[in-house]
């Protein structure tokens, strides 16, 4: 602990307020969404159908619309996005605890994914803008501060919805707004710098796509958001299928997503710090991914056991691969995180920063959907078919691959700064990488 205030002190002011904001906007989200579902098939009454409509509709809106956000980010500055951002969320988490017709739910879901892109590529270019030759250790910093708003928001939520949801999604709504007032008081106001930046949207997403070593950085590294998320999809329905009682398995489902926390908080300033004094981005990131697709060999273990009743010993003898999983696979997020981040800008030229992270988030969030319904389905599809190895193989295959492709584009100097040569076309600049 003494660490992480040490680092969080020798950072900017700015730098302080955003990683205390994302620390309570995780809190804020997670105190709501993990009970949202429930909520809405439960209490609402609604059909499967249209609880994945309204979830949907939100991710959609996040992760389809990151590339606008972080382009307006340019256009407009980092500060008018985040404050923004903070506003709709305030706005779309208090509808959801007011409403109950489907339009205005889907509305408000609408509105609570639509936030978070707008602000999160501003939020990630402030910092990296502000913390200058500093990017891997203040992102270091972010990641705590980011996990600890995770681990802490749905023990809150737990609360509150076990009084009722929309006391929930109103004090979510009250943490958003208080959020919007502290950074319009006091987060200072940011901007790129070149006034070329600041040109048209369209001309921001141009240069983005005409930037093909960061587009290649893009797709090579999609796999690692496919991995990561098996946190929330994989590890936890192995982990209920194997548990002797619903109970049990819920217990042990909130123990993964605890160890998960607790290794990224504690373990990140460290990790991070230790890997750079020794390894090069590209290794850093190259060597996390490979320790992201290794956590995938533990659930081999287990994948021939069936859901036991024989006690607690044999639970907890069942439950230990899962643990040493999803344990490495923490460890690899945390290795590649900040040199992930660094490396975006790094790639972007320090120009239309904004711009390349949405771009990268929406490639990613696209990846993720479709590597989400993969698993899902072969999760079932393989154990009936007599395989239940396969998929636990085929991510570990993804991984490699990942650590393939990044070692790849590092050893060819590909992960390197670009030569940048600015040229106009349209009145817009481009950056030919």
């Amino acid at each position: 602990m003494t660490n992480i205030l040490t680092q969080f002190r020798s950072f900017d002011r700015s730098v302080q307020l955003l990683a205390i904001n994302q620390f309570t906007i995780n809190i804020g989200f997670y105190m709501l969404m993990p009970y949202l579902a429930a909520h809405l098939s439960l209490e609402l009454g609604l059909a499967g159908w249209l609880v994945g409509l309204i979830l949907g509709v939100r991710n959609f809106s996040q992760q389809g619309m990151f590339l606008l956000g972080g382009s307006l980010a340019d256009r407009f500055g980092y500060k008018p996005l985040i404050v923004a951002g903070c506003a709709l969320r305030t706005a779309g988490f208090a509808m959801l605890g007011l409403v109950n017709s489907v339009p205005a739910l889907v509305i408000a879901s609408a509105a609570t994914g639509f936030a978070g892109a707008l602000f999160n590529p501003a939020v990630r270019a402030y910092v990296a803008k502000d913390a200058g030759p500093r990017r891997v250790e203040a992102f270091a910093m972010f990641n705590v501060f980011y996990q600890s708003g995770i681990l802490l928001g749905p023990l809150i939520g737990l609360l509150l919805t076990g009084v009722a949801f929309q006391l929930t999604c109103l004090v979510a709504a009250v943490v958003f707004a208080a959020l919007t007032v502290l950074q319009v008081r006091s987060l200072p106001d940011r901007r790129a710098d070149d006034e070329s930046e600041r040109g048209s949207v369209f001309g921001g997403w141009r240069t983005a796509l005409g930037n093909r070593r960061f587009l290649a950085f893009s797709l090579a590294m999609i796999g690692s958001y496919v991995m990561s998320f098996q946190v929330y999809l994989a590890l936890p329905l192995e982990t209920r299928r194997l548990a002797p009682s619903e109970t049990v398995g819920t217990i042990q489902v909130g123990v993964l997503f605890a160890v998960s926390g607790i290794i990224a908080i504690v373990g990140q300033l460290r990790v991070t710090a230790w890997c750079r004094t020794r390894w090069s981005n590209g290794r850093c990131i190259t060597t996390g991914l490979a320790l992201m697709g290794l956590a995938f060999a533990a659930p081999l273990a287990t994948v021939s056991t069936s859901s036991s009743n024989e006690g607690l010993l044999v639970s907890t003898l069942t439950f230990v691969p899962l643990l040493v999983s999803i344990a490495i696979l923490t460890l690899g997020t945390v290795v590649v995180f900040p040199f992930e981040m660094d490396t975006i800008v790094s790639l972007a030229g320090e120009r239309l920063v904004a711009t390349h992270y949405g771009l990268y988030n929406t490639i990613c969030g696209v990846g993720i959907a479709i590597g989400n319904l993969a698993t899902g389905a072969s999760l079932d599809l393989a154990r009936s078919s007599g395989v239940p190895w396969l998929p636990w193989v085929v991510l570990m295959l993804i991984g490699a691959a990942c650590a393939l492709g990044v070692g790849t584009l590092s050893r060819s100097g590909r992960l390197a700064p670009p030569t940048t040569a600015v040229t106009s076309r349209g009145g817009a600049d481009i950056v030919q990488a």
